[in-house]
């Protein structure tokens, strides 16, 4: 099937303005494979994927073990959803995530996604604590179901689809004084935050404060929740962003890079208390359930993922290499005015950008910004895609922050590549006129798409 026609086809089947989104940033490409670090495309040359799916990749596209694995279950032709057995592969897939998870993680619920396992956190929570509000901080991003949203503050995200779930507040991150305030109404079964803030701009907690909300937390009754859908599975460096501080959560949702890329999954793990709280009873073992979440080519790919993460020990290498990545690309973008800093743990990374002081720079880059406040990073998005090969994407809780997430598996050449290939483009951002000549170009695409 031709380019066009497969775009065409989803744009009257499936999502018409996905199809125009992508064809107006020039990104409509299809891949004829993908495989470890680069997706080779049907036409051109190969690109490089710093973007990992939204941490989805952490052992790389397609990884062959991790393949073998799935094709090992089914060539069992054994239950793979029968949904009335005890899937054992479920058991030891939970007792491998606790082991890591360590602390009181005791039980495990799957799910098939993140969303359904923050939806989870929220009924599992109220059921423990009998409370029914939920907190979390300004920035996040938890999901696109209806409970997820409603722990979501942007107002993009929720809007047209009606009243949200009410009883939910929000705070500043990193605000100790703020979440010492709210928790002490103890009207909150559960404080939701994710350890670093990823679509908010790779926000760090700041020293202590992962600590004192599991203190106050504790104090007042609340619960510790902590979302690494996108930090978790050594894409920080430790299995969990959270271990990096010390903490000890209630409950942990993970997802996406479980799945290998392959099959999609998600888990909550909780204490022993919560999980009891909810399955309590004969009457009650069906209280809570996920048709596709126990899945038998789910909980293999799970420990397959694990296994392969594992063997060459990713985890630690990416904890070094992105340390050493982030100190190189602060070194090659200091000189630029509009760079503003890097951030990050393991292999996630953020580049901030800024308004520009020098006239030649702030003049446009302010009249791009009224247009739509994620121009600019769009523009640069399509840089490196285009000229550069290499597939990013800016946060989508703030445009001023270029997303950086390879899989763990990339490796130094193709850092350095990366490196390279950003600080070429700050040099064109401030040096020449066609970086704003494409955005001018890609303005006038918009408006006669209809997009703006």
């Amino acid at each position: 099937m031709s380019e066009k026609k497969g775009s065409e086809r989803y744009a009257k089947y499936v999502n018409p303005q996905w199809v125009k989104l992508l064809d107006l940033l020039g990104m409509d490409v299809q891949y004829e494979r993908c495989l470890g670090t680069e997706l080779f495309p049907v036409k051109g040359d190969p690109i490089l994927d710093f973007l990992s799916g939204f941490c989805v990749y952490n052992a790389g596209h397609n990884h062959p073990a991790i393949i073998a694995a799935l094709k090992d279950e089914l060539d069992k032709n054994g239950p793979l959803m029968l949904q009335s057995h005890v899937p054992e592969l479920a058991g030891v897939a939970a007792q491998r995530l606790c082991r890591h998870a360590g602390g009181s993680m005791e039980r495990v619920f799957f799910t098939s996604s993140g969303s359904e396992g923050v939806e989870t956190a929220i009924k599992f929570s109220r059921a423990y604590t009998k409370r029914n509000s939920i907190l979390y901080c300004d920035g996040a991003f938890h999901g696109l179901t209806c409970g997820a949203l409603a722990l979501m503050g942007d107002p993009f995200w929720k809007e047209g689809f009606g009243p949200m779930m009410q009883a939910t507040e929000a705070i500043p991150f990193n605000d100790l004084e703020a979440l010492e305030e709210k928790l002490s109404t103890k009207k909150f079964a559960a404080f939701m935050l994710e350890p670093v803030q990823s679509e908010a701009g790779i926000k760090l907690p700041k020293g202590g404060y992962l600590t004192e909300v599991q203190r106050l937390c504790r104090r007042y009754g609340t619960l510790f929740v902590l979302d690494e859908v996108q930090t978790g599975i050594y894409r920080t460096g430790s299995f969990l962003a959270g271990q990096h501080y010390g903490v000890e959560p209630d409950m942990v949702i993970l997802a996406k890079a479980m799945s290998g890329g392959l099959v999609p999954v998600g888990a909550v793990l909780m204490t022993q208390a919560i999980s009891d709280s909810v399955f309590s009873s004969l009457k009650r073992a069906i209280i809570h359930a996920s048709t596709f979440g126990e899945n038998a080519l789910a909980m293999r790919v799970v420990l397959a993922t694990l296994d392969v993460l594992e063997a060459e020990k990713w985890g630690e290498k990416s904890a070094a290499a992105g340390e050493m990545f982030r100190k190189r690309l602060g070194e090659v973008l200091a000189p630029y005015e509009m760079f503003k800093e890097v951030r990050g743990l393991g292999m996630l990374s953020g580049i901030e950008w800024q308004s520009p002081k020098r006239l030649s720079l702030k003049v446009p880059f302010e009249l791009f910004k009224k247009i739509h406040p994620g121009m600019f990073g769009q523009i640069l998005v399509m840089h490196l895609f285009h000229e550069k090969k290499i597939l990013t994407q800016i946060c989508g809780n703030n445009f001023m922050v270029l997303k950086v997430a390879p899989p763990l598996i990339a490796t130094s050449e193709q850092l350095d590549c990366f490196v390279k290939a950003i600080a070429e483009t700050a040099e064109m951002i401030h040096t020449s006129g066609r970086f704003w000549t494409d955005a001018i170009s890609m303005v006038g695409h918009a408006v006669k798409a209809g997009a703006i």
